[in-house]
């Protein structure tokens, strides 16, 4: 019991001495402002906390998630051609082809799909 203390003792001293020396000897001996502060999209975090986002930004983040892992959905695909037969790869692939189609269009209905601003 006393060793693992010991042991944990000493593995404690040389993380703050390894610390300290990284402290001590590293090239960045001044500190700038714009590099300690977070980054936050591009807008300063000091001043426009509150600053209004468009909504429009945010649904086209959406949209490009969710197309993101409709391929990450699509590629296991082609891998599951060569376990079921032919009809059982059709049905499935034209199952998730036409929910993703439909989605598409629920999109272009509500205007989500324009681009401009």
């Amino acid at each position: 019991m006393y060793s693992i203390m010991f042991l944990f003792i000493i593995i404690m001293i040389i993380c703050n001495l390894t610390m300290l020396l990284s402290i001590i000897l590293s090239k960045k001996k001044f500190f700038d402002r714009e590099k300690n502060s977070p980054f936050e999209c591009g807008f300063n975090p000091s001043f426009f906390s509150r600053m209004p986002f468009s909504l429009h930004f945010y649904l086209i983040t959406v949209i490009f998630l969710i197309f993101d892992i409709e391929i990450t959905i699509i590629l296991p695909l082609f891998y599951m051609m060569n376990l079921t037969n032919f009809l059982q790869f059709i049905f499935i692939s034209f199952f998730f082809i036409s929910i993703l189609t439909l989605g598409i269009f629920h999109e272009w209905y509500q205007n989500i799909l324009n681009w401009s601003l």
